[in-house]
């Protein structure tokens, strides 16, 4: 099968584990702590109001973030629950879930756009008070929103060294690798196995990662649209505008994805692949069997799912 002809799947690094989606599906493995893993298989549920925001330029990029959030916070649940616990205690764990009040009043999918959002708030209001406080310094609009973007990006740089220095987070960002050498070796036609999936980049052009850091670089461009004076006003402009920044954001990643083979512009797409040295790491060969295991299981549950569509259709 044609590289460009291939179905395009996403993945994400949860806790000792990946979860990846496809067309109808998404799939996490989770090492246990007896070394076995389990796997969470959730439907992709079809909306039509969905379905059809995403067929529109920079506003799909808005819902796919929305999203991704939701469903991935679902799968990270599911991985914190199970990784660190003995299978015997499973239904220990079940348990507490079911007398969370939290989970029940908010559920997890509902925290992880909340958490989403309450970040996108702090990572893009903060750089504006920062950089307000070198005013009688740098007073020009240009200069103003040039230390504005700076400081978000000395702050983006910083929060992921520091974090990676974590052991937990450390394993999250080699699962992340491995997502991402799973990826590439499937994209270049190569039997999934340990070997050939260790000899792959652990950079991928779609990575989210990628997307933080164009955040940052496209959100000097829109900025320059709109005054930085009074502070309410600059405060105000900033928040009225994540939805913009964002959209054009995921319209310039999906772009670098596609010029990625050609010369030249292909380098379009480095600063992100350079921020991905930082939130990704090499993975152990039992990271990689994981990894393989979930995108397997995807594969298989994707392939009786066209298949059944295509008998229905017969039918």
């Amino acid at each position: 099968m044609a590289k460009e002809n291939k179905p395009v799947y996403g993945g994400q690094a949860v806790v000792e584990g990946v979860m990846f989606g496809g067309k109808h599906h998404y799939v996490t493995a989770v090492r246990r702590k007896d070394d076995s893993i389990e796997y969470l298989t959730l439907p992709r549920k079809s909306d039509k109001l969905l379905t059809s925001l995403k067929k529109i330029p920079f506003l799909r990029g808005i819902v796919a973030i929305i999203e991704a959030s939701a469903n991935g916070s679902k799968h990270l649940n599911f991985s914190t629950d199970r990784f660190d616990v003995d299978p015997s205690e499973d239904e220990k764990v079940e348990q507490d879930k079911k007398e969370s009040k939290l989970s029940m009043i908010l559920g997890v999918a509902a925290i992880g756009v909340i958490s989403f959002l309450f970040g996108k708030f702090i990572f893009t209001l903060v750089p504006v008070f920062l950089a307000e406080l070198t005013r009688p310094v740098f007073s020009g609009d240009f200069s103003q929103i040039l230390i504005e973007g700076i400081f978000k990006l000395l702050f983006l740089l910083a929060y992921i060294y520091v974090i990676s220095f974590t052991p937990l987070i450390r394993r999250v960002f080699q699962y992340h690798g491995a997502e991402h050498k799973v990826i590439n070796c499937y994209e270049s036609n190569l039997p999934l196995n340990v070997e050939n999936v260790q000899k792959q980049s652990r950079l991928h052009y779609r990575c989210g990662s990628s997307f933080l850091l164009f955040t940052v670089i496209v959100g000097v461009f829109v900025y320059m649209l709109v005054p930085t004076e009074p502070l309410y006003v600059r405060v105000l402009n900033r928040l009225a505008l994540i939805p913009v920044v964002l959209g054009i954001s995921f319209e310039v990643l999906q772009l670098t994805n596609k010029l990625r083979d050609v010369p030249v512009l292909k380098a379009l797409g480095y600063p992100g692949l350079w921020l991905q040295l930082l939130t990704t790491k090499e993975p152990e060969d039992k990271q990689v069997e994981v990894a393989i295991a979930s995108f397997n299981e995807l594969l298989k549950l994707e392939k009786e799912t066209e298949s059944a569509i295509k008998t229905e259709q017969i039918v």
